[in-house]
């Protein structure tokens, strides 16, 4: 594939580059929508990945890991994003839509945790998606975001507690009940 590419004019490794972005394209956009919970500012997130995962790919392919790279890459973009001032919100109306939706049980609790884990401070959310949505341990984690075990652990223990609080009310509504700890 490779081959090919250079004989148009293009970088060797450029093929590579594609097939690893096709190949993992569906699974980072996921992360990065569990990060920001708006898919239009995952693909923006996952287009910052990706961009500068472009620049340093002929090296980085050396060393392997390029998965954990590139959700490192999509962490701190996310987090990065975050801490800008003047990035204003979207804010949505109370507008019916022309056609209505029937929502089962399970799409409302999707969306409730959704919308709690719109609540969780960005660092806290880091971790939680890393934790529980990528299924990293905790030392894969702290790699990811450069910190250590323990501000993993304590970040997840009070981005649960934010997800547990907002969550309750809901919980009860769907009659699962729930501990409020």
């Amino acid at each position: 594939m490779g081959k090919d590419r250079t004989a148009r004019g293009g970088a060797p490794w450029e093929g590579d580059y594609a097939e690893f972005v096709r190949s993992r394209t569906a699974s980072l956009r996921g992360t990065a929508y569990v990060l920001c919970g708006d898919w239009h500012r995952a693909e923006d997130l996952l287009q910052t990945a990706l961009l500068k995962l472009y620049l340093v790919w002929p090296r980085l392919v050396r060393h392997g890991e390029l998965d954990g790279y590139v959700r490192k890459m999509l962490v701190r973009a996310f987090l990065k994003e975050n801490r800008r001032k003047w990035r204003g919100r979207e804010q949505s109306f109370a507008e019916l839509p022309d056609t209505v939706a029937t929502w089962d049980s399970d799409h409302s609790q999707r969306l409730a945790v959704r919308t709690a884990l719109a609540d969780v401070p960005p660092k806290q959310r880091a971790v939680l998606v890393l934790r529980y949505w990528n299924d990293l341990s905790v030392a894969e984690t702290a790699a990811a975001l450069g910190c250590s075990p323990g501000t993993v652990k304590s970040q997840a223990a009070r981005g649960l507690a934010t997800l547990r609080q907002s969550l309750s009310p809901e919980l009860h509504a769907c009659g699962q009940g729930g501990s409020t700890a």
